[in-house]
């Protein structure tokens, strides 16, 4: 768990490299990440999805931890993309059309510190758009929103069965699919 030193690695910024040269990678949390690494993974200019654990206190968590909800941690889907094809404000108004934002600590029946809404920045520019997209959307909704903007702490990714999930059960991951997503587990 964590220390008052400093020296506890899940507090540390993720400064893992992009899976590829020409990609940037950013964070996003908006319930069970299995529907929201599918939308990303649809869209064109992402060259990877992973889903993950981020923002929490425990090193090397596992779905039984983080399921606990004593870790701290959200359910995170990382991007691998390419700016120059896929711009990250695109990415964020998929993250804002993704789930209601005003849900504190939840999503539909998906209920916990774990199903949070964030958005997990790795640059000062990340951050300003996020906060920019943030404020334009807060004018859309009548209640606050409660999405987090937080440094990108370190990810750590998900047991292998939660990768692809939806894809490998047989949900298109095709880009450009507008195939409804359905979520089961």
């Amino acid at each position: 768990m964590a220390t008052d030193d400093g020296s506890n690695p899940a507090l540390a910024p993720d400064s893992d490299a992009p899976a590829g040269e020409g990609l940037a990678l950013a964070q996003f949390a908006a319930g069970c990440f299995w529907s929201v690494e599918l939308v990303y993974q649809r869209l064109p200019g992402v060259a990877r999805t992973e889903v993950g654990y981020s923002q929490g206190r425990l090193h090397a968590p596992t779905y039984t931890d983080v399921c606990g909800g004593r870790t701290g941690h959200a359910e995170v889907v990382r991007v691998h993309y390419r700016p120059d094809e896929c711009p990250y404000d695109l990415l964020l108004d998929v993250f804002w059309a993704k789930h209601n934002p005003t849900q504190l600590n939840r999503q539909g029946n998906d209920v916990g510190t774990q199903y949070r809404s964030g958005i997990y920045y790795y640059t000062p520019e990340q951050e300003r758009m996020a906060r920019e997209s943030m404020a334009a959307k807060q004018k859309e909704w009548k209640e606050t929103l409660v999405t987090e903007i937080l440094p990108a702490r370190r990810f750590y990714p998900a047991e292998e069965y939660h990768q692809q999930y939806l894809e490998k059960g047989g949900q298109s991951a095709k880009k450009n699919c507008s195939d409804p997503i359905r979520c089961y587990g």
